[in-house]
């Protein structure tokens, strides 16, 4: 009998911690509520997280003979979903997911919504590291999982046709590129030939990328990715090739001085901050670091 109550002891309490998990708020510097870890529709519809969920939800119509395709296919597979309760399109796109999948038939327990952090120190981290190793450098991402855990798509910040659309030709296999190919690109290099082939092979690296490349800011979010999460080393190597790509804009310059003066590198810092100021004379934070190293 002891061992029983034991037992059902046991279940209750992992239990209650398994449900303190779920939902969980807290608060930035400013007092603003934000979600992090393991987020269900219940966490949506209540607290202040609501004033945005609910209109948008409600306000989206899904494409019905869309919907009505995906109901026969979507179920074969899992959606993790990563995402900030603090970012403007997370508020868009989130609520309007949760639309087409209960449109769709898309069982709950196939869905799977992280909330990730905002703050310096945790860039687009969540709570138990569940974001890594998936290049997650934007949010939302929408992953895509086939029964075996294969990833066979995924959607990055906003669809490229619609929501149903993307995961229509996702879940039938047909091409599609998600936004910021750029990243996927390098994340593909990185991974198959290593850190140390990209950095010793920037020129032909580069100029591969080149074709993919469509703003500054593609690369530039993803080596801050990297520069939060302490991989320093791979954060300069995705500054240096952005240098390259978008060789008479400040802003590289400054990423890229600002990941050596982490790195405490303050010759190389230094160098780009004065690139920096060769640019823009009148950049003000240039100045300032400058004068911090000396």
């Amino acid at each position: 009998m002891n061992r029983i109550i034991i037992a059902i002891t046991f279940l209750l309490l992992c239990q209650i911690s398994l449900s303190q998990e779920v939902n969980q708020v807290t608060k930035d510097a400013k007092g603003r509520e934000k979600m992090l870890g393991e987020i269900t529709k219940d966490g949506f519809t209540s607290n202040t997280f609501n004033s945005w969920f609910t209109p948008n939800y409600e306000a989206y119509k899904p494409d019905e003979v869309i919907v009505k395709k995906l109901k026969r296919t979507l179920k074969k597979y899992t959606i993790t979903v990563f995402m900030g309760t603090w970012c403007g399109d997370s508020k868009s796109e989130v609520p309007k997911l949760y639309k087409v999948l209960e449109a769709a038939n898309f069982p709950e327990s196939n869905l799977r919504v992280v909330g990730l952090n905002n703050v310096r120190e945790s860039y687009k981290q969540g709570p138990n590291g569940e974001e890594k190793d998936l290049n997650i450098h934007r949010v939302p991402t929408f992953i895509v999982y086939n029964k075996r855990g294969k990833e066979v798509g995924r959607i990055v910040e906003h669809p490229v046709e619609s929501l149903e659309a993307d995961l229509l030709k996702i879940c039938r296999g047909k091409s599609y590129e998600h936004k910021y190919q750029v990243v996927s690109q390098l994340d593909h290099i990185f991974t198959k030939k290593g850190a140390s082939y990209v950095t010793e092979n920037l020129e032909k690296v580069t100029s591969k990328l080149q074709a993919y490349s469509k703003s500054l800011s593609e690369l530039n979010t993803y080596g801050y990715v990297l520069l939060r999460a302490k991989a320093t080393s791979k954060a300069i190597t995705v500054f240096t090739i952005n240098t390259k790509l978008f060789p008479t804009d400040k802003n590289c310059y400054d990423s890229l001085a600002e990941a050596y003066f982490v790195a405490k590198n303050y010759e190389k810092a230094t160098e780009n901050y004065h690139k920096v100021l060769e640019l823009d004379a009148n950049d003000t934070n240039a100045k300032t670091m400058l004068a911090k190293m000396q």
